[in-house]
């Protein structure tokens, strides 16, 4: 049977846990009595853990939130997490959290078993980051508490907005989802004056407090929110545009790009069209020959003549004879 202290640090681990504990259940786990767990329950309350009780056959115990954050018991694979995410989280686009980060690190790290260190270790080792061309823009994490907490409760927000332009509007909306995607943040959010869903960057709307009425919720605009703001995000960017005839359904060209690629209209049992863009007509060429597919091109006129260019440096590449002893 285990001693005091070392049942009442199990009995935190458990109550720890997002579910609510049977006082049977708890005895069975710690082996004791439903007696010693009410005893052992009471010390945790002297001790300013604030162990929430509930009565009936489907009460039990779970740990509520306090004045203060208790100490936290981590099983092998949470500390592992954690510490990997902190030390992620030392090198993010949200401002002001880096210090944070280290400093709970560095917590952490000093109590880890040398078993966990060890993988921590390795795990550091082992697994390199590709530095980022573009670091992404940073954003304030009191902007991000602001709108998580109009979209959870359903306020209108008024904010100052800047476009990629830098002009500046006033924009009032009712907010739902906060997406982030690579490196930066958008607000996914019901227009009022527009009447029509948008998507903003984070980094670029600064909220006016206090915030507006509550609004009753609307159903969102696809059941897929990452790859509904992903789509609407890259077509916004899109310098050139292309509508593509695709010699291959539907479904199987959906299987072989993103959900950012493009939209997909179906024509036939063999046949649809890719809606898409890039930046660059260079890029735009490369992810259509990602398709592995024929298809047809009416336009832009940049587009054909730099496919038309690949064509015959293709062309030329592959017109001399293999060498012999070398498969065709």
């Amino acid at each position: 049977m285990l001693d005091t202290s070392a049942r009442l640090l199990r009995l935190l681990s458990l109550l720890q846990t997002p579910r609510d504990w049977t006082g049977a259940e708890l005895a069975e786990r710690l082996g004791v009595s439903g007696r010693t767990v009410r005893a052992d329950v009471e010390r945790l309350r002297s001790l300013g853990y604030p162990v929430l009780a509930t009565r009936g056959s489907a009460g039990g115990y779970r740990l509520g939130a306090g004045a203060q954050l208790p100490p936290l018991l981590l099983d092998d694979e949470e500390a592992v997490a954690v510490t990997v995410g902190l030390r992620a989280a030392t090198g993010g686009t949200v401002a002001g959290i880096e210090e944070a980060s280290l400093r709970a690190l560095a917590k952490l790290e000093r109590v880890l078993p040398s078993r966990l260190r060890r993988r921590v270790a390795t795990l550091q080792t082992y697994m390199v980051p590709v530095p980022r061309d573009d670091p992404g823009p940073v954003v304030d994490p009191s902007v991000l508490t602001t709108l998580t907490a109009v979209c959870r409760d359903r306020e209108r927000l008024r904010f100052d907005y800047h476009d990629h332009t830098g002009a500046a509007t006033l924009r009032i909306v009712e907010p739902y989802r906060l997406v982030v995607w690579g490196r930066r943040w958008y607000l996914l959010a019901w227009d009022v004056e527009r009447e029509d869903w948008r998507t903003f960057r984070v980094d670029r709307l600064r909220p006016r407090i206090p915030t507006g009425p509550r609004f009753p919720p609307r159903d969102l605009p696809d059941d897929d929110v990452a790859g509904y703001v992903s789509h609407r995000v890259s077509a916004a960017a899109w310098r050139h545009r292309a509508r593509v005839t695709v010699h291959a359904p539907a479904e199987v060209v959906a299987g072989r790009i993103s959900p950012a690629a493009g939209t997909l209209e179906h024509l036939d049992e063999r046949t649809c069209v890719l809606h898409t863009g890039a930046d660059t007509i260079e890029a735009l060429a490369v992810h259509l020959g990602l398709l592995d597919a024929d298809f047809d091109v009416t336009g832009p006129p940049e587009l054909i003549a730099h496919l038309r260019r690949l064509a015959v440096r293709y062309t030329r590449a592959t017109a001399q004879e293999p060498a012999e002893g070398h498969p065709e």
